[in-house]
Formats: structure tokens, sequence, C-alpha cells
């Protein structure tokens, strides 16, 4: 015993080391997010109040409205079909519960793009209709995408996977035993799962919730494609088309406080609960098998999104690719999907790191400074791409631009430019705009491990590192390979910043995309669309295979 307590004071007298980890990355990370918060202090150039007396009001209306059918659209899919496939057997829920990950490798503008040209007026659904029923224009109804729900369904569909997979992985964590402990009392299954399952994984349901709105109020694609007048739209035609860079800083800054203000809220409706395994029993989670009707909802329930998400878009893209594809890509995609893949790779494993620290963060800081500024640090997912590639560029020029003075006055040798226009700034930007998802994965996969190992673990004279090491990266693999995964995608797919901050003549496949779209050569860009797709299964089979098997959550 007196040994243990000398060990625990010894401990507790170390220089507490992760803290100014945590401080160095979420400062270094909040640099560019400064930037554009600093820009708050100065006059603009009047485009502001041409916005407030023209389209602000709408502005507001589109962003709300698309935020609550987002956020409602992905909780839905989300939730109900990690239930389903983890807890439940039925008809294809080995296959599905694969499947319902694939529409994260499909970008939104993309979708939006097969969809668009396979439902217009002209397009082949309703020219077979037309031709085999002898309908006219006006003898009809048919959907039009080009309004809010349509821009909140594309969302949906792309965004339903970040709730899906982060929901899965809390509840293949979630012992049996607790769901149990509710049998015994009385409930039925769907009642142990509004009961038990659902508030042990609700952290991780906010997060993945979170994340699909951040990234729908920060897309520019998808809402400038369909005509909508969104905080990202105004951002860019403000920054770009009026030429008033102080004013396209102001509006990200509010979107940014948008965006606090709604995680904010969800802390605050969440109180002082917390939910973790306090029993050192786990035991895997035996499915119930689904019959009859039951079992055809549950399949059909998991089968649409992925279908509507994936598999159509793939076949719209497919025959566009076949009818007038991209020749030119052939000699061209090694190149390109090298730097695609060796970019992604690279950001989701420096992502991924930083993510755990600042996650460990999180859990053991009790001062307000430090959390407040690890939460500050992963705002970046909610400003648009090309805000934070200005940002991290002027950033590192002013870096290259101090060595090099520095150089010059004391060796009279010139650096030029080390870091602007490198992999280096871009990998840079990369970890700004992602750090939040990978933050959001590790922070629900700590939440759940009850606070007493920690203190057990400290008591017996660990240093944090080690806690983290040895206690808590065995019991949250599936978290952690699944903020891997969210970034590794999410790489593959970026565009803004990947355009403003990549090397001179360094291509990716999602810039191919953009190059070919932007000139209306959408059948050439779905060849490109489909690598980028065909480029992110591979990984997201294999790590999902990783997540199903550590099942974790509990002593062995």
């Amino acid at each position: 015993m007196a040994a243990s307590s000398t060990l625990a004071a010894r401990s507790l007298r170390r220089p507490p080391l992760w803290r100014f980890g945590c401080w160095a990355i979420a400062l270094g990370v909040a640099a560019p997010i400064l930037g554009v918060l600093a820009n708050l202090a100065l006059p603009g150039g009047g485009a502001i109040g041409h916005l407030v007396a023209t389209t602000l009001p709408e502005i507001l209306w589109n962003t709300a409205v698309i935020a609550v059918l987002v956020a409602a659209g992905t909780a839905a899919i989300g939730v109900a079909a990690a239930w389903l496939v983890t807890m439940c057997r039925f008809p294809g829920s080995r296959l599905l519960e694969g499947a319902m990950l694939l529409p994260i490798a499909m970008p939104a503008y993309i979708i939006g793009y097969a969809y668009t040209d396979f439902l217009a007026y002209a397009g082949p659904l309703q020219s077979t209709l037309r031709a085999a029923f002898g309908w006219r224009r006006g003898d009809y109804w048919f959907p039009d995408l080009h309004g809010l729900g349509g821009v909140g369904a594309m969302f949906v569909l792309v965004l339903y996977p970040y709730v899906y997979l982060l929901a899965r992985a809390a509840f293949l964590e979630q012992s049996v035993c607790v769901l149990e402990a509710g049998r015994t009392l009385g409930s039925r299954p769907w009642r142990s799962f509004w009961r038990v399952g659902l508030p042990l994984a609700r952290p991780a349901v906010a997060a993945g919730v979170a994340l699909a709105l951040m990234e729908a109020l920060a897309d520019f694609g998808t809402v400038q494609y369909f005509g909508l007048q969104t905080f990202t739209t105004a951002i860019y035609r403000t920054w770009f088309g009026m030429g008033d860079r102080v004013a396209a800083a102001q509006l990200a800054s509010l979107l940014l406080g948008v965006v606090l203000a709604l995680l904010v809220l969800e802390r605050v409706s969440r109180g002082q609960a917390r939910v973790h395994h306090t029993s050192r029993r786990y035991r895997p989670i035996t499915r119930l098998a689904l019959t009859g009707w039951r079992a055809a909802a549950a399949t059909t329930a998991c089968a649409l999104p992925a279908l509507l998400g994936f598999a159509v878009p793939v076949a719209i893209l497919a025959w566009l690719h076949l009818v007038d594809g991209d020749d030119a890509l052939g000699r061209e995609f090694l190149g390109l999907a090298g730097n695609t893949l060796s970019l992604a790779l690279a950001a989701s494993i420096l992502t991924g790191a930083a993510a755990l620290v600042l996650g460990y963060g999180l859990r053991r800081a009790r001062d307000a400074w430090t959390r407040g500024a690890i939460r500050f640090a992963t705002m970046g997912y909610a400003i648009p791409g090309t805000v934070i590639a200005v940002g991290v560029v002027i950033w590192l020029g002013r870096f290259d631009n101090a060595v090099d003075a520095l150089l010059r006055a004391t060796v009279g040798a010139s650096s030029g430019l080390l870091l602007s226009g490198s992999a280096v700034a871009l990998l840079f930007a990369y970890l700004v705009r992602f750090l939040s998802v990978a933050v959001s994965a590790i922070d629900s996969g700590l939440g759940r491990i009850t606070p007493s190992m920690d203190d057990a673990a400290r008591t017996l004279g660990a240093a944090p590192t080690r806690v983290l090491a040895r206690v808590h990266a065995p019991l949250m693999r599936g978290s952690v390979l699944t903020a891997i995964t969210l970034v590794f995608v999410d790489v593959l797919k970026e565009l803004p910043a990947t355009l403003l901050v990549r090397p001179f003549n360094f291509d990716t496949l999602a810039v191919r995309v953009y190059s070919l779209a932007s000139d209306e050569r959408l059948a050439q860009a779905a060849t490109s669309a489909l690598a980028i797709v065909a480029v992110g299964l591979v990984p997201v089979a294999i790590l999902t295979t990783m997540i199903r098997r550590s099942r974790t959550g509990g002593g062995s």
C-alpha cells in the first residue's frame, strides 16, 4: 500500500505533458480559425449591409431548414439502421451492415449531379414515362429536386453514415449484460433500446449528427448547383464576387457561431448525465432473429438508404460513363489515385493521432480554458474549405517570410517558400478541416469508459499516456478505427481546400471531377466520380470488418 501511494504521489508530481500537447495542437489548429475571426474587428466593404438588406432572411431560412432536415433525417436513418444490424438477424443483415456505409464515399454534389440528370424533364426516366403513356408537359406531377426538400434529401442520403458508423460502434461496444438487466426488469427489446441502448449511445449519436450538420452547413458545391442561397454561397460570392474578404470572413464567423450554438445546446440538454459501463462482465451481443413482416420491414429499412444513396447514383454515373466517359483518365489514373490515396492516408493518421491527444485532454482536463481551447480547435469543420485554405496560406506564408528574413539577416541566403504550396500545407489544411470528425469519434468512445478505470490506473502510478495506451486504447479500438475511416473518406472527397493549397501540378480525383463538371462535361466527370467511389470502397470495407470484430467495451 505504501509503495502504491508513493508511486501515485510521484506520478501526480510529474509535469502534465499531455496538457502541453493539447495546447500545442489546439493553438496550431486554431490559428487559421482565429485568423478568420480576427476580421470581426475590421470594417467591411459594405457587402454585409447589402446582404442584410437583400438576401440575409432567405439565407437564414434556407440554412435553418437544411439543418433541421439533415439532423432529423440522419439521426432517424443512422440510429435505426445501426440498432437493427447490430442487435437483430434478418435476411441480408450481414451484407447490409457494410452496405449501409457505402454512401459515405459519395460526395453530395456528385449525387446531386446524378439524380438531377436522371430525373430531369429531358432525362431518361421522364422521357420513358412520356413515351410509354403519351404524356405531355403538365399532364403529370414529378418531384423537383431544385428546392429545400431535394437538397435536404441529397444531404441525408450521403451523410447518414456519419450517425450510423458512430452509433454502430457504440452499440457494438455495449455489453449484453446491461441490456439483459433491462430485460430482467420486464422491458421488451424495443423498450430496452429506448431506455438502455440509446442513452448509452447518445454521445456517439450526437457526435454523428453534429458532423452531418457541420458538413451540410459548410457545403458549397451542392447548394450552388441547386441554386440555393446559404451561408456558404454568400461567403463565396462575397469573397470572390464582391472582393470583400473581411465581409466574407465575418459571414464565416457567423456560421461558426451557429454551429457552436448547436453543439452547446446539445451539451446543455444532456446536462450532468453521464453513461458508463460499470460492470466488469462482458458478453458479446446475441442477435434477435426477426421473422415475417418484421424481417421484411428491417431489410427494407436498411436496404433503401444504401440503394438510394449509393447503388442508384453509381448506376447513373456508370451509364453516363458508358455513354461518353473520360477516355483521358486511363492514362492519368494511377497518378491521380496515388496522390489521392497518399494524402488521405497521411491525413487520416495525422488527424487520428491529434484527435486521440485532444480527446484524452477533454477527458482529463478540469479547467475551462483547456477544454474551451480544445473545443474551439475542432470548429474548423463548420468553415468552408476555401476560407480554411486562405487562413492556412496566410499563416504559413508569414512563417515562410519570417524564416526567409532570418536567414537573409544571418547568413545572407534565401530559403524561399518552405511550407506554402507544399504537401505539408495541404495536410495542415486537412487537419484543421477534419479534426472535429476524429475528435467526435474518439470523444464518444472515451465517454463510454467509466472514470473509475482512470482512477485505478493512476492509483497504481501509471502516467496519463500509459493509461491512454494500456487502458483506453484497447477498449475503444472501434472508435479509433471509426475516426480514421471518416477522415480518410472525407479527404478523398475534399475539394475547395485542395484546389487552393495543393502543390503546383498536383491534382486529385476530386479536382478532376470539379474541372470537368465546371465545363458542363458531366458524362466525363462521371468517370472520375466513379474512381473516387472505387478508391474509397476498399478502406471502408476493411475498416468496417475490423470495427465489427472489435467487440470491446468491458473486460475480457
